[in-house]
């Protein structure tokens, strides 16, 4: 089984530059305190360590 992380939305991507609404895009968010479960690949860690302020890890799975 492969590894996954819940990633959760904590800040919203308006008033911020467009290569951060992008990065939320990226991730499957778009709305406040929605929550996604992506595979934990280092891509996805890249794109969650660009948006540090805006996006949370909140449970490491497998």
């Amino acid at each position: 089984m492969a590894k996954t992380i819940v990633v959760k939305q904590i800040g919203s991507g308006a008033r911020r530059p467009q290569d951060q609404r992008a990065t939320l895009v990226g991730l499957g968010l778009n709305k406040m305190h929605k929550t996604r479960e992506l595979e934990d690949t280092p891509s996805v860690r890249g794109m969650v360590n660009k948006v540090p302020h805006l996006v949370k890890i909140i449970e490491e799975r497998g």
